[in-house]
């Protein structure tokens, strides 16, 4: 080890207080410092190469350096860095709100028509809470019963108070509980451990009866369903059935409830579309977008809505119908200039080709695991995939989480030249989508070696 990465590490446990750490064993651990990344590797202080198996934490898109990403930011600095939208515009936000309204018209989503700017996955979904509680006061009479939301059960929306309401991950959320405001949940469409105990597909999606039973129960009270379309992504990659999407959006039609899709995660190719809500044919009333919205570079985030919801707050200022609602830097000319690059990339690429041609070869090669002792299920659309961990196979018990199966998973991976992070015992494997072939084939084989290591020593049947 040189002495500038022990000098790093130093400062790092000294200084840094770590998300989603238990900071007591990173002091006690030697903490893995990257300094560049290039295509689908990460490079670190030693000058070790890793395949960037996570995307860094799902927002690297096109893998690290994209030569047009860089340009586009490096011509935007020589302009200007910031200007704020409050009682301002620039230009790289209007651009990029033009091109973001064709994208979303390109792939089906027609109604959707107007961008509200910020910074990250969980504000974009907090701007859509806020906008469909306001929505329904706006309208008034009756409508105003209408201040709560559905959420599916362990769903994760985000961070902030608002979203942390909508969570149902009792990890994450449970402590928060005196802080948020209630919402009402119904089961998710989870087929590997169904919540209410029947089998797919002879269930005939019994969770699409049980979701129509609380919205006819609550509709009156309901501003807004709010859905990760297809994939549940933190709570372990679960992915609904083929029809659930569509049959919710229905529901909400007939029970005039919103629809609010959480695209933060699924959106910008990784299910081999643009957007997941496409795969259905599924136009949600609101839908956040974040993670690539700028291919990993910089952190920005948008909700897009419909011209109904956008047209309710309009009115004389005297009424007070604006959306009081903010961030210093929306609309980030910066981050606008690596969105609309970003997005040309899809273009000019044929990316969404590309992908869906390896989400088959990924396909296939995770099948070879599916026979694992200690692989329960393995869940994947396009280039987003969980591959769960068990105990015991027959009964799909899992390993208790203070065995942290899935994190050495994960660290035995690391040390064999691959990024990935766990969510309890899911090993997650979201890579760049310009991935190369012979890249995901070594990633897919180096979690089998690290999973056979870890489950052959101190994880027994």
């Amino acid at each position: 080890m040189n002495d500038r990465t022990c000098i790093m590490e130093e400062k790092d446990k000294e200084y840094i207080w770590h998300p989603f750490t238990q900071m007591r064993e990173w002091v006690a651990d030697t903490p893995l410092i990257i300094e560049s990344g290039k295509g689908s590797y990460l490079i670190d202080t030693q000058g070790r190469r890793y395949i960037d198996g996570f995307s860094s934490v799902w927002v690297n898109i096109h893998g690290h350096r994209k030569k047009a990403i860089d340009k586009a930011i490096t011509e935007q600095l020589k302009r200007i860095a910031h200007s704020t939208l409050l009682g301002l515009s620039n230009i790289p936000s209007i651009l990029l709100a033009e091109k973001l309204i064709r994208v979303a018209h390109n792939s089906g989503l027609f109604s959707l028509s107007k961008v509200f700017y910020s910074d990250n996955g969980s504000t974009a979904v907090e701007a859509g809470l806020k906008m469909a509680f306001q929505y329904w006061q706006l309208k008034g009479g009756r409508y105003r019963e209408k201040t709560k939301f559905l959420t599916l059960e362990n769903a994760y929306h985000g961070d902030t108070i608002g979203s942390v309401s909508l969570g149902g991950i009792d990890l994450f959320h449970k402590l928060y509980k005196p802080l948020l405001f209630e919402t009402i949940k119904v089961p998710s469409p989870n087929c590997y451990r169904c919540p209410i105990d029947k089998n797919h597909p002879d269930c005939n999606l019994a969770c699409i009866r049980e979701a129509e039973k609380v919205l006819k129960r609550h509709h009156h009270e309901t501003a807004a369903f709010v859905i990760e379309p297809l994939i549940q992504a933190a709570a372990g990659m679960i992915v609904s059935p083929p029809g659930y999407l569509s049959q919710i959006s229905s529901l909400c039609k007939q029970y005039n409830v919103l629809l609010i899709a959480d695209e933060v995660a699924t959106g910008f190719g990784r299910t081999g579309r643009m957007f997941a809500c496409e795969h259905e044919d599924v136009t949600p009333d609101i839908m956040a977008i974040a993670k690539g919205i700028t291919g990993g570079y910089l952190p920005l985030a948008a909700t897009l809505v419909t011209e109904d919801i956008y047209n309710a707050f309009l009115g004389e200022y005297k009424e007070f119908k604006t959306f009081f609602h903010g961030h210093s830097y929306t609309g980030n000319p910066l981050g606008c200039a690596a969105a609309i690059a970003n997005i040309d990339i899809f273009e000019k690429e044929n990316v969404l080709h590309h992908v869906r041609v390896k989400s088959s070869l990924l396909e296939k090669l995770l099948r070879q695991l599916k026979d694992h002792p200690h692989v329960g299920d393995i869940r994947q659309k396009g280039l987003m995939a969980g591959i769960e961990l068990v105990k015991d196979k027959s009964s799909k018990a899992p390993y208790p989480l203070e065995d942290k199966a899935g994190y050495r998973v994960c660290l035995e991976a690391r040390n064999m030249g691959l990024i990935l992070r766990p969510i309890g015992n899911v090993i997650i494997l979201i890579p760049p989508l310009n991935i190369s072939s012979a890249i995901l084939k070594k990633m897919v084989a180096i979690i089998a070696a690290a999973i056979e290591t870890v489950t052959g020593n101190g994880f027994q049947q």
